[in-house]
């Protein structure tokens, strides 16, 4: 089975732009592109889950959504790095629209995004990675049993803590945290799967 480092996109890779679905404002996090190319070197495939509240919220149609990755997969071939997929959810509770407003298991916290990559694309859950910018990524990770990273760029504002809510590893920004890995998969090397 393949490994993977599932990514948050708003704070993580991308700057974050409250409900953007506009291509033209997109930017890639400070040493994003350095930060993924060594990911991938280390033999980890690369999958974006994203929490879309934007659409239950009425902001933009689900059908802005592809769109938008399309760009951030364009932006991110120029530095070298391929996403092996794409993963969001449109649903809150609190939604304004009928059909999205509902609980899920794929809104981060809950895993269920991070299930259906591994189940579609073969990855090992517990060889893989969860990186995000604030605790419900972490919790999400957790919840699937990957290994997690918080990129403590001050996104985080709640700070609830929790058992699910405690990362492996703390850092500034997504190239700290992939060197961060790195270091962490060396010392804890895992047999390759037959």
């Amino acid at each position: 089975m393949k490994r993977a480092v599932f990514l948050d996109k708003d704070g993580t890779v991308i700057d974050d732009v409250p409900y953007n679905v506009d291509p033209a404002r997109l930017r890639l996090t400070r040493h994003a592109g350095p930060a993924l190319r060594l990911m991938q070197r280390m033999g980890y495939r690369l999958i974006m889950v994203s929490n879309q509240s934007g659409v239950a919220r009425g902001l933009f149609r689900e059908a802005a959504l592809p769109p938008l990755f399309s760009a951030l997969q364009g932006m991110l071939v120029r530095e070298g790095v391929t996403l092996d997929g794409w993963y969001w959810c449109p649903h809150h509770p609190q939604g304004a629209v009928a059909r999205y407003a509902i609980e899920c298991g794929c809104r981060k916290p809950m895993p269920g995004m991070l299930r259906q990559a591994a189940g579609e694309h073969g990855i090992d859950l517990a060889r893989s990675w969860m990186v995000g910018d604030i605790l419900n990524d972490v919790e999400a990770g957790r919840r699937a049993g990957c290994r997690t990273v918080l990129i403590d760029n001050g996104n985080e504002t709640e700070w609830l803590r929790s058992p699910l809510r405690l990362p492996d590893v703390t850092a500034p920004d997504l190239l700290s945290a992939a060197r961060a890995m790195q270091r962490f998969d060396a010392a804890m090397p895992v047999r390759e799967a037959s």
